[in-house]
């Protein structure tokens, strides 16, 4: 009988990741444990890792835990080495209390998981226009989230102050209020009186919201027209703007194809409700997972829709007649948003299908 090779073993890999340190394990396709190293997370150490893994033999398939995250970049090397990748996600507690934690023991577990298809998940391929559209809205969430605090801190500064200048700023709009306290003057030589202090916080305050105001139209700028070329028809469809159709793009990736199925891509935004029933009971849970910064993008759509669109109104208006809540309907909406929205990512040239 002839002897199998090393080449000719097919054997599975799995990388517990970190900041500074990759941990990877390796299983053959019987799941004996063939062992586990320690590499840096560099580009040196990525070629180091994949040359390990190849040297047990012919590597199959490789699962990482946090791909979009300290994985990144180990995940973008191997899928230039041609090796498929899927993410791995963290052993559930009762493992953990089972196995105890580790990096030798996670990245065991996470080979496991690949090994027995429990983990199939498609990573990002966050080489694309998409990542670099990720990257512009990451900054413009930020400064939205800081305006927004610095409005909020301008109004409890109003509340507080003393009476006369309390009366004066109390009752005027939130843009004439940024500009007339942008332009103020007050004198720093009596910021130990109570009323000076806080019209010297009132005026820093005011012009930060005008820098982030700023900010957030140059962000912008170049969002909307990234938006527009990586797919032109999403933004077409009722309800969805640049941030709303920018959301959608980043929640499928620069390569949308991972996404084998509308109920994959309303599964992925937590819009596909999840069964609850038991016994005589049969009834359907609210879906508390997926990216809910795309629940809440389909929410916005769903919002819009029943203010301007005549088929969702009449939609709703059939399902409120059946007795179901509103909360529901705006459920069943997002479901039927999502199987639109996944035709038009997945098939970005072509428009999208006119319905009656």
């Amino acid at each position: 009988m002839s002897t199998i090779t090393q080449a000719q073993v097919q054997v599975t890999g799995g990388v517990d990741t970190h900041k500074d340190t990759h941990t990877a394990a390796v299983l053959d396709t019987a799941g004996r444990l063939l062992g586990t190293a320690e590499f840096p997370a560099t580009p040196p150490g990525h070629a180091a890792l994949w040359d390990w893994l190849t040297g047990h033999g012919q590597v199959t398939l490789v699962a990482v835990e946090g791909t979009g995250a300290y994985g990144a970049g180990l995940t973008r090397f191997l899928h230039t080495c041609g090796v498929t990748v899927v993410e791995a996600d963290r052993p559930d507690r009762k493992t953990r209390r089972w196995q105890g934690k580790s990096d030798p023991v996670d990245a065991e577990a996470a080979a496991r998981a690949g090994l027995a298809a429990r983990s199939t998940s498609t990573p990002k391929a966050a080489n694309g226009q998409v990542e670099a559209l990720r990257n512009l809205r990451v900054a413009r969430r930020s400064a939205i989230r800081q305006r927004a605090d610095t409005q909020r801190q301008i109004h409890t500064l109003i509340i507080t102050a003393p009476e006369p200048l309390r009366t004066d700023l109390r009752d005027q709009p939130m843009k004439d209020l940024i500009t007339r306290c942008a332009a103020s003057r007050p004198s720093t030589d009596r910021a130990s009186q109570p009323a000076t202090a806080a019209m010297i916080a009132l005026r820093s305050l005011a012009r930060r919201h005008r820098h982030l105001t700023e900010e957030i139209e140059q962000l912008d700028a170049l969002i909307t027209p990234l938006v527009e070329q990586i797919n032109p028809h999403l933004s077409t469809l009722n309800g969805i703007g640049p941030d709303v159709a920018g959301q959608l793009l980043v929640t499928a990736g620069d390569n949308p194809d991972r996404l084998h199925s509308e109920a994959a891509f309303a599964m992925l935004c937590g819009a596909a409700p999840l069964p609850a029933s038991s016994g005589k009971t049969n009834r359907h849970r609210l879906n508390r997972g997926g990216d809910r910064q795309a629940n809440a993008a389909l929410h916005r759509i769903v919002i819009c829709r029943l203010r301007w669109d005549q088929r969702t109104r009449d939609y709703t208006e059939r399902r409120t007649k059946e007795g179901l809540s509103k909360k529901e309907i705006i459920r069943c909406l997002k479901r039927y948003i999502a199987r639109e929205v996944y035709e038009v990512l997945t098939n970005p040239t072509q428009p999208p299908p006119l319905t009656p």
